[in-house]
C-alpha cells in the first residue's frame, strides 16, 4: 500500500473480513479482527470521520456493530447490494466532501479495483493492511485542536437538524434552532484552528489565503490587524469554530483580507453576520470598509454573500478584486440568530 499524503477527512470500512473476521450473512462475522477498536478510537480522536461501505443487510450489520459498541462512530453507513462506488459517493455527498478527501478500505481486490475504476481519486486501500492504517501520513492530520475530537458530535448534531428540518417550513425551523452566534477577538489557543480553517475551507474563503500559526500570532500582535473568530451553536450542540476574518486596520480604510466561513454552516444564514459585525466596528472608528476577493473554482457564494451585504466592486487588478461597503446602509442581523459579540 503506496501512501499519498493528501487531506484525508472519512474512511468508508468495508466489513466482513475487514473490520471482523468472516461473513456475517453466513452465520460468522463474530468477533472483530484485533486493534479494530484502538483503531477506530485513535482515528475519531484526530477528527478522522468514519464510514460503512459494505454489501449486505444492514439491520444485521448495524446490530452487530452496536454489539460491539462501535455503531455511533460511523456516519450514514451504506450497507446495502449496490456497487461500492455508489456507496462512497453517497457518503461523500451525505457528509458534504470532496470523494478526493474518502478513503475506501477493503478486503477483496474487485471492489478496490471497481472503486478506484468510477472514483480514481479515492484513496483504496487493502484491508491487510489495516493494523497500519493509523501509521499512514494520510491518517495524521496536520491540525488537531479541540473541534477535531467534536467532529463526529457535530456531525451526529447536524443529522438531527436534518431530520427535525423536515418537520418544518424553512424559516420557522431556523426560528426553532435557538442559534447564537459569537465572535471575539481571536485568543492564542484559537490560532491552531484558525490555521486549519484557512487550508480545510474552500467554498467560503473570500481570497484562499492561508496562514501558519505564526503568521497569525504576529498579526495578532501587530496593533494594526483584528482576527475575529466566530463560533455557532443551537438547541442541538455546538458548531465549534466555523468563521474568521483578518482586517487590516489602515488609516484611510479598513481591509477585509480574509474571510471565511465553514461549508456546514452555509444554510444557517450566518455569513452576513461576521461582515455586519465588522462593519459595525468600522462605523465607530469613522472608517469605510473594503475587501479583497479572489475568485476560485468554488468560492462564488463568497461573493455573493458579500454583494448582498451591500458591497460593491471599485477595482480589480492581478487577479482580486476590491470591493467596498460606504457605511451608508448595514444590515441589521438576522431575527433567528443571536449575536453575542466579544470584542
Amino acid at each position: 500500500m503506496k501512501g499519498r499524503k493528501r487531506d484525508i477527512k472519512c474512511i468508508a470500512f468495508d466489513l466482513d473480513n475487514t473490520l471482523w473476521q468472516g461473513v456475517l450473512l453466513e452465520g460468522e462475522g463474530g468477533r472483530l479482527r484485533n486493534g479494530v477498536p484502538e483503531l477506530i478510537r485513535t482515528l475519531d480522536e484526530r477528527g478522522i470521520l468514519m464510514s460503512i461501505a459494505s454489501r449486505g443487510e444492514h439491520d444485521l450489520a448495524m446490530n452487530r456493530l452496536r454489539e460491539f459498541g462501535l455503531d455511533e462512530y460511523f456516519l450514514y453507513p451504506q450497507i446495502s447490494w449496490a456497487p461500492k462506488s455508489a456507496s462512497v459517493r453517497a457518503i461523500a455527498d451525505s457528509l458534504n466532501v470532496g470523494t478526493d478527501t474518502i478513503a475506501f478500505v477493503d478486503d477483496d481486490p474487485f471492489e478496490r479495483d471497481e472503486v478506484a475504476s468510477a472514483l480514481p481519486e479515492v484513496l483504496c486501500i487493502d484491508a491487510a493492511d489495516l493494523d497500519t492504517l493509523g501509521d499512514l501520513p494520510e491518517m495524521t492530520p496536520a491540525f488537531l485542536t479541540v473541534d477535531s475530537g467534536r467532529r463526529r458530535s457535530m456531525y451526529r448534531s447536524e443529522i438531527r437538524r436534518q431530520e427535525a428540518e423536515a418537520a418544518f417550513p424553512p424559516a420557522e425551523f431556523l426560528a426553532s434552532l435557538r442559534m447564537v452566534f459569537t465572535v471575539a477577538e481571536a485568543a492564542p489557543g484559537d490560532l491552531a484552528r484558525i490555521e486549519e480553517l484557512t487550508v480545510r475551507t474552500n467554498q467560503l474563503n473570500s481570497t484562499g489565503y492561508t496562514y501558519s500559526g505564526e503568521e497569525l500570532e504576529s498579526l495578532r500582535q501587530s496593533g494594526r490587524h483584528k482576527i475575529l473568530v466566530a463560533g455557532l451553536e443551537d438547541r442541538y450542540g455546538s458548531y465549534g469554530k466555523v468563521g474568521v476574518a483578518l482586517v487590516e486596520m489602515r488609516d484611510e480604510n479598513w481591509l477585509i483580507k480574509l474571510l471565511l466561513m465553514s461549508c456546514r454552516v452555509m444554510a444557517r444564514g450566518v455569513g452576513t453576520v461576521m461582515l455586519s459585525h465588522i462593519l459595525l466596528l468600522a462605523a465607530a472608528e469613522g472608517r469605510p470598509v473594503r475587501a479583497e476577493f479572489i475568485r476560485t473554482a468554488r468560492n462564488r457564494m463568497m461573493y455573493l454573500t458579500f454583494k448582498l451585504a451591500g458591497f460593491r466592486e471599485v477595482g480589480r487588478g492581478d487577479g482580486v478584486a476590491v470591493l467596498e461597503h460606504d457605511l451608508g446602509s448595514i444590515d441589521p442581523f438576522p431575527d433567528h440568530i443571536e449575536v453575542r459579540a466579544i470584542v
